[in-house]
């Protein structure tokens, strides 16, 4: 099962260039980047790396990647953009690494991709040191509880994005500009158990707001945030 990303795979590539989407570019990219430079990281796993766009951002402060994604052919396109890299076809529930390998293991908005999240989370914590990082960019559950449907107007003709069956942890199908893919919606404190259980201790939250693009979609951005950046610390020996 792709979950739509085999069919979506080329109108994706097209959609994130270089430079990425508006979420990436003008909210995620800034202070995802900031983190990375607060430590002096050797070595990371880019779980859902998709065209490998952050492994080759995070190469250029002297992080050596390993990026996994299970979809061919965004692997293929890494690879062409990226010849020396490495980049592995594989779902973050099947990874086999050796315990213990990277000091940063990144999910730059791949969670809500991941239908057997505590098997993926188990694996991802595993390939960590002790000491090591976990760096997470997501979909905000609140968003999520809204989609596909989201924004409406109310009786008085005002725009509102409505979230309905928060706690409901459920599959959701979301498309625009070609693309047409399966999300998952778990609440907040879902992704939070599981972290907390691995006896991992939250070092940096953050909502980021937009710094530049169209002001207009920047508002409404600010209205209702897509994005949280958490930073996990696995305990040290």
């Amino acid at each position: 099962m792709s979950a739509g990303w085999d069919a979506s795979s080329q109108a994706w590539i097209t959609e994130q260039g270089e430079e990425g989407d508006y979420g990436r570019r003008y909210v995620l990219d800034a202070p995802m980047i900031a983190r990375l430079q607060l430590r002096p990281y050797t070595t990371a796993l880019d779980v859902g790396c998709g065209e490998g766009r952050f492994c080759r951002m995070m190469q250029r402060y002297g992080i050596r990647t390993v990026g996994i994604d299970p979809t061919e052919a965004l692997i293929a396109q890494a690879r062409l953009r990226d010849p020396a890299g490495d980049y592995r076809v594989t779902r973050a529930e099947a990874l086999n690494v050796a315990p213990c390998t990277f000091d940063l293991v990144v999910s730059y908005l791949s969670l809500i991709d991941i239908p057997d999240l505590a098997i993926a989370i188990d694996r991802m914590v595993a390939a960590l040191r002790p000491g090591g990082t976990l760096l997470i960019a997501n979909l905000n559950s609140f968003n999520t509880a809204g989609m596909p449907d989201g924004w409406t107007l109310d009786a008085e003709g005002e725009p509102r994005f409505c979230i309905d069956h928060y706690l409901e942890e459920r599959a959701i199908w979301v498309g625009w500009r070609g693309i047409r893919i399966q999300n998952w919606h778990r609440p907040l404190s879902a992704y939070l158990a599981l972290l907390l259980g691995h006896g991992l201790e939250l070092r940096h939250f953050a909502e980021p707001a937009p710094h530049g693009g169209d002001p207009a979609k920047a508002d409404r951005y600010r209205r209702v945030p897509y994005f949280h950046i958490m930073e996990w610390a696995k305990p040290g020996v």
